[in-house]
């Protein structure tokens, strides 16, 4: 049998060379088409959602935010007296230059899409307050910053300590959740109830108020 001889050397470097360069062909395509594909990946669904959490509140969609004169707005209970007195005093600390903008929740005209989503019930549950970049927040955060609007910032100087901070929000948390109780007001579901008394009368023919006692709208 014939044997076939066996390539040059010359050959099989050439065979190789071109092989080398094939490679590198694949290589450089597949390096391409990744960064390709990077580069139109869109941005992952976190950042999506969190990019538009403050145009949203769950399904509710708030109207655009535009930064405001005052340099926090404090969502308060009308109905309370011991809120109203801090609110008066916090006011007269103002002395009408709208550095506190405060907004009571139980008010009629009171809209939840003009306080970035805070809805009735959501506000009663403790105290909320608005930045004047459209953050929302609660509790000591709340009157520490009310009260530094005024000049008053030093009384609660001891916000700054965490563990004081988180023991005084407790503390908050605790008469905020039993107010009604404290200051001899009906519980919160008759409060709802005559709430959502008054609003049926009112869209039904304008009624302008409702007693608890007797659940009727006048």
């Amino acid at each position: 049998l014939a044997c076939k001889p066996r390539a040059s050397a010359a050959s099989a470097a050439a065979s190789s060379s071109r092989w080398t360069g094939n490679n590198k062909a694949r290589t450089f395509l597949f390096s391409s088409s990744s960064a390709a594909s990077i580069k139109l990946r869109p941005p992952p669904a976190k950042e999506v959602a969190r990019s538009t959490a403050t145009a949203t509140v769950g399904a509710t969609q708030l109207p655009p935010w535009e930064t405001p004169p005052w340099e926090v707005r404090v969502l308060f209970d009308g109905d309370c007296p011991l809120c109203v007195r801090e609110v008066n005093f916090l006011r007269a600390q103002d002395g009408g230059k709208g550095k506190v903008d405060l907004v009571d929740l139980a008010a009629e005209d009171y809209s939840p899409e003009d306080n970035r989503g805070v809805d009735f019930v959501t506000g009663m549950a403790t105290i909320h307050g608005i930045t004047p970049g459209g953050d929302i927040i609660t509790g000591i955060e709340v009157f520490k910053r009310a009260y530094a609007a005024v000049g008053l910032g030093w009384v609660y100087s001891f916000a700054k300590v965490p563990a004081l901070l988180k023991v005084a929000n407790r503390v908050y948390d605790f008469w905020a959740s039993r107010r009604l109780q404290v200051t001899g007001r009906p519980s919160m579901a008759e409060v709802m109830e005559a709430r959502a008394a008054r609003e049926a009368a009112m869209l039904a023919g304008g009624a302008s108020a409702c007693s608890l006692e007797d659940k009727e709208c006048k």
